[in-house]
């Protein structure tokens, strides 16, 4: 067996072990998770990504392990707005947090459906059609512009095309149960409003992989790279949305980093043919954007919090 099959096959073993853990065995908060634990857990798996990046070094190489590395900062960056997403899509819906940890688990496995869907598609569309990849550049640059100018404003689901369309098929009931999909009453069959908030969820996770996978791509066109480390990146995002949830208000210029990451890697796809940017410069890169725009969320909400005394 050669050293790439051998990684897909503890590839294969890891995965399912590891969402069975978080989403099944360590899914017993009922909605509530102190920020403390979340974090700790969050870094837990973000450990496990990091010691599979070693064993890729090892394994495949340096030129695979960096390339890893990179598309999952890219890749955990966009799952990051997706779980600020989903806390938008729960305050809208007005979803009880005992009815959450549900709804994100439908989130989580969707997302790692899309993300198996669209990663082997544009993968196929760029080895037969290389001028794709100029199209992915200046869709990813759209998406960082759109990002970038957004203003905070709710998020209204309703406005989602799939949602209007599930909306037409089956009616809402706007009545709360005890987690429901499906209720009947008056003889009639109706939605509640946690299949609607999962519909929403799917919905953004569309959305979401469309983002996402001309963003790897733009790194590599590695299969196992690409999939890996998308793959990683989704692992622990239950316990990423209860430490969002939590401190969500400490990082505000985080799209800020988001979008220019984004918009770093668009520009990197539409001048791929005139300059090549090294894993390590991309990775340096991206890891500078994130880190800049933490630091100055972190550093203007202290000055918020505690003003110069005169």
């Amino acid at each position: 067996m050669d050293t790439t099959k051998l990684m897909w096959l503890l590839f294969t073993i890891i995965v399912p072990v590891a969402l069975y853990l978080d989403l099944i065995l360590l899914n017993k908060s009922h909605g509530k998770m102190p920020v403390k634990k979340s974090a700790l857990i969050v870094a837990g798996w973000i450990s496990l990504a990091l010691i599979f990046n070693l064993l890729i070094f090892f394994f495949l190489g340096a030129q695979k392990a960096t390339d890893f590395l990179t598309g999952y900062i890219i890749e955990y960056s966009l799952s990051i707005d997706n779980m600020f997403v989903f806390l938008m899509i729960f305050q809208y819906f007005n979803i009880p947090k005992h009815n959450q940890p549900k709804a994100l688990l439908w989130g989580i496995l969707g997302a790692v459906l899309m993300r198996f869907i669209f990663i082997f598609a544009g993968i196929s569309l760029i080895s037969k059609f290389g001028w794709i990849i100029y199209l992915f550049g200046v869709f990813l640059i759209f998406t960082a512009i759109k990002m970038a100018l957004a203003k905070e404003e709710n998020y209204d689901p309703s406005k989602n095309l799939i949602v209007k369309l599930f909306n037409k098929i089956i009616p809402i009931s706007h009545t709360h149960t005890n987690g429901e999909l499906i209720i009947k009453q008056n003889g009639k069959y109706y939605a509640t409003v946690l299949l609607a908030c999962i519909v929403a969820i799917e919905a953004s996770d569309v959305i979401f992989a469309i983002d996402s996978i001309p963003a790897i791509l733009s790194i590599t066109q590695d299969t196992f790279v690409v999939y890996t480390s998308n793959i990683f990146a989704v692992i622990g995002l239950r316990a990423l949305y209860f430490m969002l949830s939590g401190v969500a208000d400490k990082f505000e210029y985080l799209k800020y980093g988001i979008s220019a990451v984004l918009m770093f890697v668009g520009v990197k796809m539409l001048i791929s043919n005139y300059y090549h940017f090294s894993s390590a410069t991309s990775l340096l890169i991206v890891g500078s954007i994130l880190a800049i725009s933490i630091i100055i969320s972190i550093v203007h909400k202290d000055k918020i919090e505690k003003p110069t005394q005169i």
